[in-house]
Order: C-alpha cells, then sequence, then structure tokens
C-alpha cells in the first residue's frame, strides 16, 4: 500500500523509543527517507537510554522521553512538540508507551504496521498501515515504512557520530600491537526479568577467550551494563579464564562502546544491542543465536560468520521447525545456549582472522 500523501513532506516524526538494537535497525530507513526527501525536517522522538547513542546527529531533531519519569516523561515530550504540527508521523514502535506517546504528536497522516503485525492496539493510534509482510527481519519490516512512502532504494548507512573524546577512550584501552576482540556476554534485563536463557556459559566465554588470545594474539575485552547480574557474570568468566584479559561491564557509555567496536577486528555476543552496533560499524559480528531466530533478529552483514541452533532448539523443546512455529517465537531455558560448542565459535573466529604471508594479523 503506498501512503497517500497531498504534497512531499516538509517534516515528519519518526516514533521509535527503544531498544539499542532496533534503533540500531530504525537508523538507515531514517537515512533513506533523508536522502529521498533531502529538505524535509526529521524529528524523531526516542528513549533516553538510546539518546545517548544517536541522540548527537546533527542532521536529526531529537525528542527524548524518559520513561522513569513516569508521566512526567510524557509532559515533557509534550512541551517539547508544544505547537509542533507534522506532514507525517511514521509510528514505528509497537508497545503501549509508544502508543501513549503517539498522542503528543500532532499530524493528520499517521502510519503505523499493519493489523496483522500490530500490537497494543497500535491500529487504534494511526490511520494508515504498510502492506503485510510475513516473516520478515526486523529491519526489513522497518523498510516497510519507506517502502509504503515509494521510497524504493535502501541506504544502508549509519553515521553515529563519535566524539573525539570517546575514541581517545577507546585507544587508551587498546594494546596498539594487538588485534582487538569484543565480547559482549550477556543480553539485557527487560521489565525486570533476567534474560539468562539467552547467555551461553561463562566457561564457554572464558575458553573462546584464550583461544583469541593463544591463537591469533588478540586484546580480548569483555563488555557489558552496569546491571548487576552482568557485572557478576564478568567476574565469573574471569574466574575460568586461563589467560589475562580486560573486562569493562559497567565502566563504558555507549559511546565508548561503539568506538571499542569501531577499532575491534570482531564482536562476538548473543543476540543483544552490540551485535547491532557492530553493523553500524562495519565491524563482524559472531551471533550466538539458539534461543532467539537470527532470521528475525540476526546481525545483518555479518550472516556468514553466525552461528544458529535456533532450529535444533527450537524442536527440542517445542516440537516444531523454525517454519511450524509463530514468527519470533523464543526457546526458552539455558539448554538452548548450550547446543552452541565452543569449537563453533572459534571456527567462525578463525573465518575472520587469518595469517597472511608475513605472519600478520588481519580482518578477512
Amino acid at each position: 500500500m503506498t501512503i497517500r500523501l497531498h504534497k512531499e513532506p516538509e517534516s515528519i516524526c519518526i516514533l521509535r523509543l527503544s531498544a539499542i538494537g532496533d534503533v540500531c535497525h530504525t537508523l538507515p530507513v531514517v537515512r533513506t527517507i533523508q536522502t529521498h526527501w533531502p529538505r524535509a525536517k526529521i524529528t524523531w522522538v526516542i528513549g533516553k537510554v538510546e539518546s545517548l547513542l544517536v541522540g548527537d546527529i546533527p542532521e536529526i531533531d531529537f525528542v527524548v522521553l524518559d520513561k522513569r519519569r513516569g508521566t512526567a516523561g510524557y509532559l515533557d515530550v509534550r512541551r517539547a512538540l508544544k505547537g509542533r504540527e507534522f506532514d507525517l508521523l511514521l509510528h514505528m514502535h509497537r508497545s503501549l508507551r509508544a502508543n501513549i506517546t503517539s498522542l503528543m504528536i500532532k499530524s493528520d497522516t499517521r502510519v503505523g504496521f499493519d493489523r496483522h503485525r500490530s500490537r497494543d492496539l497500535q491500529w487504534m493510534f494511526v490511520n494508515q498501515y504498510i502492506d503485510p509482510r510475513d516473516r520478515q527481519h526486523v529491519m526489513d519490516g522497518l523498510f516497510g515504512f519507506a517502502e509504503s512512502l515509494g521510497i524504493e532504494k535502501r541506504i544502508l548507512r549509519w553515521g553515529i557520530p563519535i566524539p573525539d573524546a570517546d575514541f581517545e577512550f577507546a585507544n587508551a584501552q587498546r594494546d596498539a600491537n594487538r588485534e582487538l576482540l569484543i565480547i559482549n556476554p550477556c543480553t539485557s534485563e527487560k521489565r525486570g526479568r533476567k534474560l539468562a536463557h539467552r547467555n551461553w556459559r561463562a566457561d564457554r566465554y572464558a575458553a573462546v577467550a584464550d583461544y583469541a588470545a593463544e591463537r591469533w594474539n588478540m586484546q580480548v575485552i569483555f563488555t557489558g551494563s552496569p546491571a548487576q547480574h552482568e557485572v557478576d557474570f564478568s567476574n565469573e568468566i574471569r574466574i575460568h579464564a586461563a589467560q589475562k584479559h580486560d573486562y569493562f561491564a559497567g565502566r563504558t557509555s555507549l559511546k565508548q562502546l561503539l568506538a571499542l567496536i569501531a577499532q575491534a577486528s570482531a564482536v562476538i555476543s548473543p543476540d543483544s544491542g552490540p551485535v547491532h552496533m557492530s553493523a553500524a560499524t562495519n565491524t563482524p559480528c559472531i551471533g550466538l543465536y539458539a534461543s532467539t531466530d537470527p532470521n528475525r533478529a540476526g546481525p545483518c552483514f555479518s550472516v556468514k560468520y553466525l552461528i544458529n541452533k535456533y532450529p535444533e532448539a527450537l524442536m527440542a523443546d517445542k516440537g516444531l521447525g523454525p517454519d511450524q512455529a509463530p514468527w519470533g517465537t523464543r526457546v526458552h531455558g539455558s539448554a538452548a545456549m548450550d547446543l552452541i560448542n565452543i569449537t563453533d565459535v572459534v571456527e567462525k573466529l578463525d573465518m575472520i582472522m587469518r595469517i597472511d604471508e608475513l605472519g600478520d594479523t588481519t580482518v578477512v
């Protein structure tokens, strides 16, 4: 379905609050729209944490919702948008919080997901819909908004600024004589629940890190959020590791993490924000997927490095193949991630790293 527009829009509001990975998926869609309509002013209503990663992009006006402020956070958004009306609202976030936020945005043309993919009654807060699609990657689904506007050519560009101070921080942590491997071992918490079933085991992370240091002479940095379970998990990895590695859980900002990822030869992570931050910096990523389907949420440009045990995990847990289960079905329980072996990961690392004729370590 092509969205009916009376004229080329001069002002467009993007509504996508969270999370880090989804914001990374949304940004190329915004870049695509910017390229197609360079005179249009883009405003993006975004979550506070996510704004710390992308909120300094100069070509976009960001309005921040701080969900921790409760009702006051919504009032902040209303004040920031007071007196403003947009030619077009792209409601790209299916959640109750986003629906409430959309009430603060004035626009006659309000575009959301089709009724089949609508969640939390999003269809009630929009008046036009993108075409229905089945079993799409998250980014492909978001590009449906651009396609509904008649924009077919995709611009896969992120252009997230990294301030000099954050590059300096990254450089200060680097061993300039060694290639860098970033391992982000944990997924985030969601609504107060620890998603430990999406994490690999600490001893296996330690074994891979030791292999990278011994086989490829790599510096290994473990990253993570300040959440106590992530700090504790990093400490558990440290106990199992035979080699000395660097542990930065809770010690980096999002921009500092992005600077480290940009300088890395590879990233290893389960389904989490850094997987998609690696796409934004064109850094090879070994994604560890068993609990979630990488065809829906895997790394965009690192498919050949992907470890996909989701079909086996889904069959063992529910007796279904990926084509039989509802799209987005997750497998709970640590047994799923246990299907990923150490050998699986080091083989992918060997694909990324190779020895050239002079014996130097290079990126494939």
